[in-house]
C-alpha cells in the first residue's frame, strides 16, 4: 500500500485523546518516513465498532501541521504583539521557575495557578500536573467548565456516575438521545443506536434544540425551548403516572419519594409543558406513550442540556423518567450519562495524592476572569494570581466572559507560561510558550466514560525537534524548584503507567497495551441497579437533597450559591426562576453548539476542518430573521452587557422562534471585531456544584 508515496510500514494501536465519552480505540497508518497516514477506528473494538469521526481519521493534517510550534518562545514585546525570542528548553525552565520563585516569595504559593484541562485525556499527561502543584502548594483548580451539572443531576438520582452498557442499545426498541448531537460529537452512539434499527426495528428519538444532524436521523425529533428539558420530562412522568404505565412495584422497592412525586407532578401535564417546551401537547403525549409501552427504552444522557442554569434539574428529571417506568429491570432499559465510578484506577501516584493539603483554596475554573481581574469573591480569600501554566487548554478562546479573561492576561504583573502545541490566543498573550507533543508522540493511557474500556495510547512515532510531553515540563520545574525528590517524581512516564496498573488490578502497563483495551464492564445486576443505587438507602431519589450531593458535599457554601440553591425544587420540576431570563432588549436566548469539525478550540488550525465550517455563523429562524429585517448571509452583532460579537446570519428554520444557534468555537480573530462567541457567555457558577451556563445566554440581534 501506498500513500503520499510513503509506504506503510505498520499499523499503530492506540485511543483517542480528545473526546471523554467516546475515547475511540484507534488504528493507525505508521509510514516509513516516520509520519502517519490515516486513522481508523478499531472494528474489533466492540464499542468503537471501527467507526471513528472525520476529524480523527484525518488526523495527519494536525500532527504534521507546518505551523505546530517546535521551539520554545520568550516574549520580548508588548503582551499580545507576537515579538518573541527562540530560547533553549534549559533557558525556558530556568526562567519559568524563577519568576515561579518570585512570586511565591512576593505573595505565597497559592499565587501560582497551575490551570488546565482536557485538551488529552491521558491520565499520566494531563492529571500530572496536579503532583507538581501539590508539591508547590500552588492554588487548587475546581475544574467547573464541562462536567458538573450533569455528573451532579445524575449522581443526585442513581448515587453513582455509572449506569447501562452503551452496547446494550442492540437489545433496546426504543433509544432516546436527549441533550447531544451524537452525528457530531459521540459518532459512536449514532452507530449503535442505527443498528438496534437496523437489527430490531428500534425507534430512535432525538431531543435537543435545534434540528441537528441527529435529530434529522431520528424516528421522532423532539425541538425545545433551551432549558426547558425538565419541563417535558414532568409531562411525560405526568402521563406514565396518570395512563397506569409507572410501575408501580418497581418504585416501591426501588425508589424513594415516588408517592410525593406523583402527587407532584398531578399538575404539571402535557398542557402545562406545552408553552414552555414549544413543543405540542400531541407530541408529548406521543414520547410519553413511547416510552410507557416500551419496557426496553434505552436514555443516553448527553451533557449538552445540561448546560444551563437549570442543569442538574434537567438530567435528574430525564434520568427520573426511566425510574419511574422500570426500564432499568430489563436489558437494553434505563439509561447512561457515563461510566466513570465502574474503572477502578488508581492514578494516586500521578496525581500526588499524598502531597495534597485540604486546606489550600480552590479557584473556580470557569471563573478565570474574575480570577484574573483580582474578583475578591473569586479569589476565594487568597492573594492576586501572578504566575499561570497552563496546559491543555485555551482559556482565551474557550472559557466564559471573554472580555474579563482579556482583561486579566493583559495584566503586566501576570507571568503566564503556555505549553502548546500551536500559537493559541492564550499562548499569544504568555511570557513563555513551549511546544508540546501530541498524543501520537508520548505514553499515556485512557478510559472512556461512554463506555466500559481503558485503553493504553503507546507512543508511536517520534515528535518533531523541540516538543516535549507534559511529563517531561513537570519533572524538570520539580526537580529546578526543589521538590524532585518528592513522591512521585523521578519516575518516567512508562514506570508511573506501571505503578497505575499494578494499582488498579491490569498488571503491568505492556499487558494493556498487548491486550489494546480492558474491558471493565459490571454485571448486569450491578449496572441496572438491580442490587440497589448507589446512595446508602439503596434507592433511586426522586427528592435529592440538593444541598448534600456528590458524594457528601457541601459546594454551595464556597461558590456563594446558596441562594439559587435554595430555589431549586425538592422534586422535578421546570428550572425556571433559575435561568438568565429574556427582556424586551434582550429577546433571543443564545446556544453556542459544537460544531462537527471542530472539538472546542482543537482542530481549528487544519485546514480541512476550516474549510468545511466556512466562517462563524448565527442561525436564527426565518420568522425572526423577517422580523428583524436580516437576510441569510448578513452580518449581525449579537450583545449583551457582557459584550458584542459580529456572526453572519444562517436562515433557516431549524430552531424555534427566540433561539439562535452558534456552532463551533472559532478562534476569536476569526471574528470580525476579535470578539469571540464566549465574550457573550456569563461566568456564574450554576446550581448546586458549579459550572458554566455555555446554553444559557440571553442576547439582543441586530443587522449590521
Amino acid at each position: 500500500m501506498i500513500t503520499a508515496m510513503n509506504q506503510i510500514q505498520r499499523i499503530g494501536h492506540t485511543a483517542c485523546p480528545h473526546d471523554c465519552p467516546s475515547t475511540c480505540a484507534l488504528e493507525v497508518e505508521i509510514l516509513d518516513n516516520g509520519h502517519i497516514g490515516r486513522v481508523r477506528g478499531a472494528k474489533d473494538n466492540s464499542y468503537t465498532d471501527g467507526v471513528i469521526c472525520a476529524k480523527v481519521a484525518r488526523y495527519a493534517e494536525r500532527v504534521h501541521h507546518p505551523d505546530r510550534l517546535t521551539t520554545p518562545l520568550v516574549r520580548t514585546g508588548p503582551k499580545g504583539g507576537g515579538e518573541w525570542r527562540e530560547v533553549g528548553w534549559d533557558e525556558a525552565l530556568e526562567l519559568v521557575a524563577e519568576r515561579f520563585r518570585k512570586a511565591a516569595e512576593m505573595h505565597g504559593t497559592e499565587t501560582v495557578w497551575p490551570y488546565y484541562y482536557a485538551g488529552t485525556m491521558g491520565i499520566v499527561q494531563r492529571d500530572g500536573i496536579h503532583r507538581l502543584r501539590h508539591a508547590m502548594r500552588w492554588s487548587y483548580q475546581f475544574d467547573t467548565i464541562c462536567i458538573n451539572p450533569a455528573w451532579t443531576g445524575y449522581h443526585a438520582g442513581c448515587g453513582a456516575i455509572r449506569g447501562l452498557d452503551p452496547r446494550e442499545m442492540h437489545q433496546s426498541d426504543v433509544i432516546v438521545i436527549w441533550g447531544t448531537n451524537a452525528v457530531a460529537t459521540q459518532i459512536n452512539v449514532m452507530r449503535h443506536a442505527t443498528q438496534a434499527r437496523k437489527e430490531r426495528g428500534a425507534k430512535i428519538v432525538v431531543i435537543d434544540v435545534y434540528e441537528t444532524e441527529t435529530m434529522r436521523q431520528a424516528d421522532m425529533g423532539l425541538m425545545l425551548k433551551p432549558g426547558s428539558d425538565a419541563a417535558l420530562a414532568c409531562a411525560v412522568m405526568h402521563v406514565l403516572f396518570r395512563d397506569g404505565m409507572a410501575d408501580r412495584d418497581y418504585m416501591a422497592r426501588y425508589t424513594r419519594g415516588a408517592e410525593a412525586l406523583e402527587d407532584h407532578l398531578k399538575t404539571r401535564g402535557p398542557e402545562w409543558a406545552a408553552p414552555i417546551t414549544g413543543l405540542s401537547v400531541e407530541q408529548i403525549e406521543a414520547f410519553a406513550r413511547l416510552v410507557g409501552q416500551t419496557k426496553n427504552s434505552f436514555f443516553r444522557l448527553g451533557y449538552g442540556f445540561t448546560r444551563g442554569r437549570g442543569g442538574a434539574i434537567s438530567m435528574h428529571a430525564a434520568l427520573s423518567i426511566p425510574a419511574v417506568t422500570g426500564a432499568w429491570q430489563v436489558e437494553g432499559g434505563g439509561a447512561l450519562h457515563g461510566n466513570g465510578d465502574i474503572f477502578g484506577m488508581d492514578s494516586s501516584t500521578i496525581k500526588g495524592a499524598r502531597l495534597a493539603d485540604p486546606s489550600i483554596r480552590h479557584l473556580d475554573q470557569s471563573r478565570i476572569g474574575a480570577v484574573l481581574t483580582n474578583d475578591p469573591d473569586a479569589l476565594n480569600g487568597g492573594p492576586p494570581v501572578t504566575a499561570m501554566l497552563i496546559q491543555n487548554t485555551n482559556p482565551v478562546n474557550v472559557a466564559p466572559e471573554q472580555s474579563l479573561v482579556r482583561q486579566g492576561f493583559m495584566r503586566d504583573d501576570l507571568f503566564t507560561v503556555v505549553h502548546e502545541q500551536f500559537m493559541t490566543e492564550t499562548a499569544e498573550l504568555a511570557d513563555v510558550v513551549l511546544p508540546a507533543t501530541m498524543f501520537l508522540e508520548h505514553d499515556d493511557i485512557y478510559r472512556g466514560g461512554g463506555h466500559t474500556h481503558i485503553l493504553p495510547g503507546p507512543k508511536l512515532i517520534d515528535p518533531p525537534e523541540g516538543p516535549k510531553p507534559n511529563h517531561f515540563v513537570f519533572e524538570e520545574l520539580a526537580k529546578r524548584l526543589g521538590v524532585g525528590d518528592k513522591e512521585g517524581f523521578g519516575m518516567t512516564e512508562r514506570q508511573l503507567l506501571d505503578d497505575l496498573a499494578k494499582r488498579s488490578a491490569l498488571g503491568t502497563y505492556d499487558d494493556v497495551v498487548e491486550q489494546r483495551w480492558v474491558d471493565k464492564a459490571i454485571p448486569f445486576e450491578q449496572a441496572h441497579f438491580l442490587n440497589g443505587f448507589a446512595h446508602p438507602d439503596g434507592r433511586f431519589h426522586f427528592d435529592p437533597d440538593w444541598t448534600r450531593i456528590m458524594n457528601g458535599q457541601r459546594p454551595a457554601d464556597s461558590l456563594g450559591l446558596q441562594g439559587p440553591v435554595k430555589k431549586m425544587p425538592a422534586l422535578p420540576d421546570h428550572p425556571g426562576d433559575l435561568l438568565e431570563q429574556t427582556d424586551e432588549a434582550h429577546p433571543f436566548r443564545l446556544v453556542t453548539a459544537p460544531a462537527r469539525n471542530y472539538l472546542n478550540s482543537s482542530f481549528a488550525e487544519t485546514p480541512t476542518s476550516r474549510k468545511k465550517e466556512n466562517r462563524p455563523t448565527a442561525m436564527l429562524d426565518s420568522a425572526d430573521a423577517n422580523r428583524i429585517g436580516i437576510v441569510d448571509g448578513e452580518r449581525i452583532l449579537l450583545s449583551n452587557k457582557r459584550g458584542e460579537v459580529v456572526l453572519h446570519a444562517v436562515v433557516a428554520d431549524k430552531a424555534m422562534a427566540g433561539t439562535v444557534i452558534a456552532e463551533g468555537i472559532w478562534p476569536n480573530k476569526a471574528h470580525e471585531n476579535g470578539q469571540g462567541i464566549n465574550t457573550l457567555i456569563g461566568a456564574d457558577p450554576i446550581a448546586p456544584h458549579g459550572g458554566a451556563a455555555f446554553h444559557d445566554c440571553r442576547v439582543a440581534i441586530r443587522k449590521l
